[in-house]
């Protein structure tokens, strides 16, 4: 579907650190449009299982995306709240296009109404770990992703 989107347009993939960078890498090969990648690190969790609801950004862009056609790489799309921080503020540097890319979108706590533009699987609740997803910073090098039981 990018590529259908794009046709042979150039793409900047803007990878959410650090849930997001096996998708991405998985991506950008499989993508045949010419393309970028720049990594922007932001968190709300910290260590839990629930979101803080306070978006910190540790890592910003390195390139500028003004007239670009940008594709937000996403781990999973959870309460909304930091992706709806992450795509207004790149809005603001004036994309061409702006579209969001997310391997989960977990729909059982959404507080923001935001959609993905290209959704690998949906599903309602869990908190999950692996292909690149942690709790508490383990768990991301597992092959496969799978539900965390209890808190």
């Amino acid at each position: 579907m990018i590529e259908r989107d794009f046709k042979d347009e150039k793409i900047i993939f803007i990878c959410l650190l650090k849930g997001s960078f096996m998708l991405t890498s998985d991506l950008v090969r499989c993508v045949a449009n010419p393309s970028r990648v720049d990594f922007m690190r932001v968190s709300s969790y910290g260590t839990g299982t629930t979101s803080k609801g306070t978006i910190t950004v540790t890592k910003d862009l390195e390139e500028d995306i003004a007239g670009e056609n940008v594709v937000i790489v996403e781990d999973i799309i959870d309460s909304g709240l930091t992706l709806k921080y992450v795509s207004e503020m790149l809005a603001r540097k004036k994309p061409k296009s702006l579209k969001i890319c997310a391997l989960l979108d977990k729909r059982a706590r959404r507080e923001i109404e935001i959609e993905g533009d290209y959704i690998g699987f949906t599903f309602e609740d869990g908190f999950v770990v692996g292909y690149g997803i942690d709790y508490a910073e383990q768990y991301r090098n597992l092959p496969e992703i799978f539900v965390v039981e209890g808190d």
